[in-house]
């Protein structure tokens, strides 16, 4: 259970480093890392001295330090932090500055952490592969010539490249457990309500959740117990989450759980050396006394499908509010004789790239009247029979074990002109989405070619602490199933 985020803290509350010092070394790491990898659009240098500064002076005057004393931690665009752009990974949004904090980077400031800067993403979170930018993509760390996955790559390639110990990421649809698993490091989706959206630009409302990308599982509980919680500024939030996610899962002794695996996780679709590194993986928790039983998900197939309209209609009711007017690009600079519709047509024409464009049109259609029964309507019923499949799962198991994706991190431009490929890549982590469940990456191995490899955990509502206890038992397992001392 090897903490990075504990040794930092613990050496900023010894002073046997300074805050200012740990923030300087990870700036220059950044400028001489990030070069090759796109994972930063901005680092605040500034603003991350100063705060680096207050905090040594509060440990000087013998003031007790917060959780995340010292530690340098980056932002996914769409969260927002006072002051500071959140564009979104957007031209839409290129100039637009936060007028408030998030409820997560209130909570992180709070605990005495450094935000160091806001991370590459695909436009409005909508992408597999860290593409679909409009200040190009990032590139994978663990390869250059492949994508870190999506939509939170540049917070997945920032952990995975050394760059930072601790990211946050947003998840619809597997947009931290996909870069996660593609780049190596530990991605958490809470369970849907158990983290504050308050101040993440809406995608997906009954989707969307922030979570923690780390390169351990012990850091990535540490991160959850901090960003969760009730929060009276969103109205979906629960105070059923939260806790010392850490002192939970310790508790925990894998040989009192059962694990299922489900079937309709290991298609054909599934990459043949994945498949082996999963189920090694599977007998190795086995060996560690974990009960290994056989279950089924009966609707996971039509999870897909039924996601891709729920959340285009969620999204072209949501990005409705970037109309050119009130805040975002505008079309009307230099040409106020536009009409009313022209100012929206031209303004969102240019601010808006082909995926978000693709994806608002679909929307919008499934909305349209005569198709909401036909294809939103049906959807939303699709989701509710995987939410039972789940329900039903969890009456018999602990944990839910799958593979994280169904490929490794594939070539960058290998699927932009194919949308249904670059779709299938969330196909294992879209249905504990649409559930609302929680799920996490931890990495199990590689593949002969050295690309990381993920397995997914998931675990009913608000049981977070099942999935870090789960996880604790992969980190003791190499590639080949064997257990680590």
């Amino acid at each position: 259970m090897t903490s990075e985020i504990n040794k930092i803290v613990s050496d900023v509350n010894g002073g046997k480093i300074t805050a200012v010092e740990l923030t300087k070394r990870t700036i220059e790491n950044i400028k001489k890392t990030d070069g090759n990898i796109n994972a930063f659009l901005e680092v605040f240098e500034r603003s991350a001295a100063l705060r680096a500064k207050e905090i040594d002076e509060k440990r000087s005057k013998g003031k007790p330090l917060g959780r995340l004393a010292g530690v340098c931690v980056a932002i996914k665009d769409n969260i927002l932090y006072k002051d500071y752009t959140a564009s979104c990974g957007s031209k839409m949004l290129e100039n637009y500055k936060a007028v408030y904090n998030s409820t997560v980077v209130e909570k992180l400031l709070a605990e005495d952490a450094i935000i160091i800067g806001r991370t590459n993403m695909d436009e409005f979170a909508m992408g597999s592969s860290c593409e679909n930018s409009a200040y190009g993509p990032t590139k994978n760390p663990a390869d250059l010539t492949r994508v870190p996955g999506g939509s939170s790559g540049g917070s997945a390639a920032a952990v995975a490249g050394g760059m930072v110990p601790l990211a946050f990421g947003s998840d619809t649809s597997g947009s931290v457990r996909q870069p996660a698993a593609f780049c190596g490091s530990v991605g958490l989706r809470p369970t849907y309500g158990c983290v504050s959206r308050y101040g993440l630009v809406a995608f997906a409302s009954s989707l969307d959740q922030i979570g923690p990308l780390t390169n351990s599982v012990a850091d990535c509980a540490l991160a959850a117990s901090v960003i969760s919680g009730f929060d009276p500024k969103d109205q979906t939030s629960s105070d059923k989450g939260g806790g010392n996610y850490l002192e939970k899962a310790k508790k925990i002794n894998i040989k009192n759980l059962t694990i299922g695996i489900a079937k309709e996780y290991f298609s054909d679709d599934l990459d043949g050396e994945i498949a082996g590194i999963i189920k090694s993986a599977a007998d190795s928790l086995k060996k560690q006394g974990a009960k290994i039983i056989d279950i089924s998900l009966p609707h996971t197939k039509y999870a897909v499908p039924a996601y891709y309209i729920i959340a285009p209609s969620e999204a072209s009711s949501n990005l409705a509010r970037f109309d050119g007017i009130r805040y975002g690009y505008s079309a009307v600079k230099g040409n106020k004789d536009l009409l009313l519709k022209e100012v929206y047509e031209k303004s969102r024409n240019a601010g808006f790239g082909a995926e978000v464009k693709r994806r608002i049109m679909l929307g919008t259609y499934s909305l349209s009247s005569g198709y909401y029964d036909a294809y939103y309507l049906k959807a939303q019923k699709v989701r509710a029979l995987i939410k039972k499949d789940f329900e039903n799962a969890f009456k018999k198991v602990d944990l839910i074990l799958t593979p994280s994706t169904p490929t490794p991190a594939f070539k960058l431009g290998e699927k932009t002109d194919d949308p249904i490929s670059m779709y299938l890549s969330d196909v294992f982590s879209c249905p504990s989405a649409l559930a609302g469940v929680c799920a996490i990456n931890v990495p199990c191995g590689k593949t002969k070619n050295g690309l990381p490899v993920g397995l997914q955990l998931m675990a009913n509502y608000f049981e977070e602490e099942k999935l870090f206890a789960g996880g604790f038992a992969i980190e003791k397992t190499d590639a080949k199933g064997t257990l680590n001392a």
